[in-house]
């Protein structure tokens, strides 16, 4: 469990959950409280009491269960005190199936295969509180910390303390309000699809080029079937993350506007930031179709040159048996058992006949060299 009380330009982190419910702990700045889904079940009464004294609300039994859940997929909901936002980001540890803590066999095929495998990661969305909501790793949630806490500090340079930050630099790299640390988080959750999509480029124009060569011969099947399937797979989730990030922003776009220009200006970094985080998911789902196509289309093409070959193939066979054929009737003739037959008693018939039967063979080869029938397309 890690808590961050952000005021302003100041981040602090705190070890406990008791003192945040004391009246007035909220009263500037906000909270962020983040938890695993471990400890979110042990510690589910302590949170709902916090929640309760700082919001005069808590959560709602069925939020509780999605929160809990580990199988849901990306969606958004809302109340008239708090919104409901959950998001699938990428694991991160390898092996473990979709929905368990447990590991499992590996995949067989790329390394990269095994990174298409994605927890939830559950947002409340307070007006003064933040409550996350991650998997048993936390890495998105200790990777964000680890930012917010260095952009919040002053920080040292070779052993000498740093010049004091200019502080409207630094209230730049610390979110305002509770919905923009939300969104900041999800924009780092979609910054890893867009790095597992530029792997799985080289990847796939790795079995590309295999695929096209007409040398080589691809036996990869089973992995190039399971690279399929994990971009069918992400195509899913991120349809799923836009929906709900669609749906947040239809949510936001319907609410009154803010009175103040403080209000105001806070309302309008978070959409824009929504959009953007809309945005990035749109590039990813873009992407990940474009390579499905491209998939599909090496496939294709691969199942063409083969054809192609073999048709190259079957045109040579069948230009070299016309060449044999009237060889074969010759001497089939002078195989007849006849005591008759012209050059058969002659010293010098087996030559005239082979020498026919040459000249016959060389004027067929000229004849379909000049139609390209011996040819070899490349």
């Amino acid at each position: 469990m890690r808590i961050f009380k952000i005021n302003g330009t100041q981040v602090t982190e705190h070890d406990a959950l008791a003192p945040m419910a004391a009246p007035g702990a909220c009263e500037h700045g906000y909270l962020w409280l983040s938890l695993t889904r471990d400890e979110f079940r042990t510690s589910l009464a302590q949170v709902q009491d916090v929640l309760q004294s700082l919001c005069n609300t808590h959560l709602v039994d069925l939020h509780v269960s999605d929160l809990q859940n580990d199988q849901l997929p990306s969606r958004y909901d809302y109340t008239s005190q708090y919104d409901l936002l959950v998001f699938r980001r990428l694991a991160a540890s390898n092996g473990h199936p979709p929905g368990t803590d447990e590991p499992a066999a590996p995949k067989a095929g790329p390394t990269v295969l095994r990174r298409v495998d994605t927890r939830p990661v559950g947002f409340a969305l307070f007006d003064r509180v933040l409550l996350s909501v991650h998997p048993k790793d936390g890495a998105v949630r200790d990777a964000f910390a680890s930012k917010l806490l260095a952009a919040a500090a002053p920080g040292e340079r070779g052993g000498v303390a740093a010049p004091a930050l200019d502080v409207r630099a630094v209230s730049a790299r610390i979110p305002a309000s509770p919905a923009d640390l939300m969104l900041r988080v999800v924009n780092h959750i979609v910054d890893a699809y867009l790095d597992l999509r530029r792997e799985l480029t080289r990847q796939l124009d790795h079995w590309q080029s295999e695929l096209i060569d007409p040398k080589s011969r691809f036996t990869n099947w089973g992995a190039l079937m399971d690279a399929r399937q994990s971009l069918h797979h992400l195509d899913e989730i991120c349809e799923d993350q836009r929906a709900c990030i669609q749906d947040w922003i239809d949510a936001l776009e319907t609410l009154p506007g803010p009175t103040g220009a403080t209000a105001q200006r806070e309302h309008e970094l978070v959409m824009i930031r929504s959009r953007d985080v809309l945005e990035h998911i749109e590039r990813v789902v873009h992407h990940v179709r474009r390579l499905e196509q491209n998939a599909e289309t090496a496939v294709q093409m691969h199942f063409s040159v083969q054809s192609h070959r073999a048709n190259d193939i079957m045109r040579v066979l069948t230009a070299l048996t016309a060449v044999f054929l009237p060889l074969n009737l010759i001497a089939g003739i002078f195989g007849m058992n006849f005591e008759f037959i012209p050059l058969i008693h002659k010293a010098d018939g087996f030559w005239i006949a082979m020498g026919s039967m040459g000249a016959i063979a060389v004027a067929l080869v000229v004849i379909f060299w000049r139609k390209r029938y011996l040819a070899r397309t490349r």
